[in-house]
C-alpha cells in the first residue's frame, strides 16, 4: 500500500545535509514540485519545531514531520529522505535521524491507512536496518513494497 505514494520520484537518498532545515526541504521537495503542498506546509513544519521542538521524531533513526492538513497540503503525499550521515534534530534520546518519510495529509482521516503502514515499517527493526543501508532508491522501495 505505500508504494502507492512512495516511488521512484518521492524516495530519495543524499550523503549528508548542513542541519534538519535541509533535510525537511529536501525531502519535501518532490511534493513541492508535483504541488501536493506548498512551501506554506514546510515553513509551517519549521516554526512549530521552533516553537514548540521536534515533536515528529518518533524513534532512534526515525522523523516523520508533518503539519496541519490547512497550512499548505493539496493533495495527500509522502516522500521519503534518507540521510547516510545522519542529522542532528535536537532530539536527545533519538538523534541522529537516517530517515524522514514527510507525511502531508489533507483532511483529519485518509491519512490513517498511511499512518498504520508506516507504524508497521517502523516497528520492524530488521527492514529499518535495511532502509538504513541502502544505496539506491530502488533498494528502499523493495522494502518498502512489503508494507
Amino acid at each position: 500500500m505505500l508504494d502507492k505514494w512512495l516511488t521512484n520520484q518521492t524516495v530519495n537518498i543524499i550523503d549528508s545535509v548542513k542541519d534538519w532545515k535541509e533535510a525537511i526541504q529536501l525531502c519535501a521537495t518532490p511534493l513541492l514540485k508535483n504541488n501536493a503542498i506548498s512551501q506554506n506546509y514546510v515553513d509551517a513544519i519549521f516554526q512549530l519545531h521552533e516553537s514548540i521542538g521536534p515533536y515528529y521524531v518518533l524513534a532512534p533513526g526515525i522523523a516523520m514531520p508533518h503539519a496541519r492538513p490547512e497550512q499548505g497540503v493539496n493533495q495527500l503525499s509522502l516522500s521519503m529522505l534518507l540521510v547516510k550521515q545522519g542529522v542532528k534534530f535536537n532530539s536527545q534520546e533519538n538523534d541522529p535521524v537516517y530517515l524522514i518519510t514527510l507525511l502531508a495529509a489533507n483532511d483529519n482521516t485518509s491519512h490513517i491507512e498511511i499512518l498504520t503502514q508506516l507504524a508497521a515499517l517502523f516497528g520492524e527493526a530488521s527492514d529499518i536496518q535495511k532502509i538504513f543501508k541502502a544505496q539506491t532508491s530502488a533498494q528502499i522501495l523493495s522494502v518498502i513494497n512489503n508494507y
